[in-house]
């Protein structure tokens, strides 16, 4: 491999935006992450001017040029840039003069801020939900011990009760406690760790999507599917996403059946899609699949979105709680992550698995 390559390859897994411009500000290169931040194509902008790439950035390309004549570097925090199609990112952009050079160049590294504030709440999240976890597995322990002990003395008790009919007391007793374990095992968790293997994203959604339309056959409900042929395989459990999966789906489901949902007809989108370059926690992933699910229901109450992954947080008077936190556990046991945003008519919930690089090269 020569220098050059290597220098484009190195260039090329950086999650960090690059861009190059010549002394006229006209574009030289640019990287796989700011063509991926800006959703454009290196090749279609080669050579275009910069006011041409981001518009209505009069004081932006005065600063540079500024830079260019002085030969000093400067970072401007929060920029808004105008892209084409009405696109607008909010970043962080540094400015290095390449003076060395034979002709100056200019060097603008990238940094969605939107993206990084992404990563911290994905991290944040992560924590606070494995701190809660053990919170509630301590409790569930101390919960089980007395539930054992209740339901065994109303088994002793119904042997000694003199009357048969008194018998439906302790067996209400019994099922309670029964009941009572069940839950506390629910909000544990399961502790099976996943079977990786080899699998088609698409063969877990559409199993998802076959249960749900069952189960709104007699519904206004409508499921679309938009899906990417090109994803590649990833490593994952398959029976493991389809729980995550149907969880959110169901979720999306009942709330179309809300008395708050003011249309007749109600629809839930399904949206597959791979991705280049992308982070999740801490890790850099070259590529990932993203399945989308989104609905058009009357919204996530905004006092329930920023906790909707914990444990017993519900919106729905006869819901448990328990639906994403366990789907958020299994996704986070795939090193995968769960972003939600929601508007009333509008409920995205977006899921991350990272493709194993190896796959794709078979």
């Amino acid at each position: 491999m020569s220098i050059s390559n290597l220098h484009k390859r190195l260039l090329d897994n950086l999650s960090t935006g690059v861009i190059v411009f010549d002394q006229e500000l006209r574009l030289t290169y640019i990287n796989l992450a700011a063509e991926s931040l800006m959703a454009i194509s290196g090749r279609q902008i080669q050579k275009f001017w910069i006011g041409d790439i981001f518009f209505d950035a009069e004081q932006d390309v005065a600063e540079i040029r500024s830079a260019q004549n002085s030969h000093h570097s400067f970072t401007k925090r929060r920029a808004e840039l105008h892209l084409s199609q009405g696109r607008t990112i909010v970043v962080d952009y540094t400015i290095t003069p390449l003076t060395d050079l034979e002709d100056v160049h200019i060097l603008m590294e990238l940094q969605a801020l939107n993206y990084a504030e992404r990563i911290s709440k994905e991290e944040a999240l992560i924590s606070t939900h494995e701190t809660t976890r053990e919170l509630v597995r301590g409790l569930a322990h101390e919960i089980k011990n007395p539930l054992g002990g209740i339901r065994g003395a109303a088994q002793l008790l119904a042997r000694e009760l003199p009357d048969s009919e008194l018998t439906d007391y302790t067996n209400v007793i019994i099922e309670e406690a029964d009941r009572l374990h069940k839950l506390v095992d629910r909000l544990v968790g399961s502790k099976k760790l996943p079977e990786l293997k080899s699998i088609n994203i698409h063969e877990v959604v559409e199993r998802v999507r076959n249960l749900i339309e069952a189960e709104v056959l007699d519904k206004d409900i409508t499921i679309e599917r938009n899906y990417d042929p090109s994803i590649p395989n990833v490593f994952a459990d398959s029976e493991q996403l389809i729980q995550a999966l149907l969880n959110i789906v169901r979720n999306a489901m009942q709330a179309l059946e809300s008395p708050n949902v003011r249309h007749c007809a109600g629809n839930i989108q399904l949206t597959t899609r791979v991705l280049r370059n992308v982070t999740i926690g801490p890790i850099f992933h070259r590529l990932a699949a993203r399945v989308e699910i989104v609905d058009d229901g009357p919204g996530i109450p905004e006092e329930f979105i920023g906790s909707i992954f914990y444990p017993m947080i519900s919106g729905r008077a006869e819901g448990t709680g328990l639906g994403l936190s366990i789907a958020h556990s299994i996704i986070n046991q795939h090193k995968g992550m769960i972003e939600c945003s929601s508007k009333p008519g509008h409920t995205r919930f977006a899921i991350y698995i990272p493709i194993d690089d190896t796959e794709r090269s078979k």
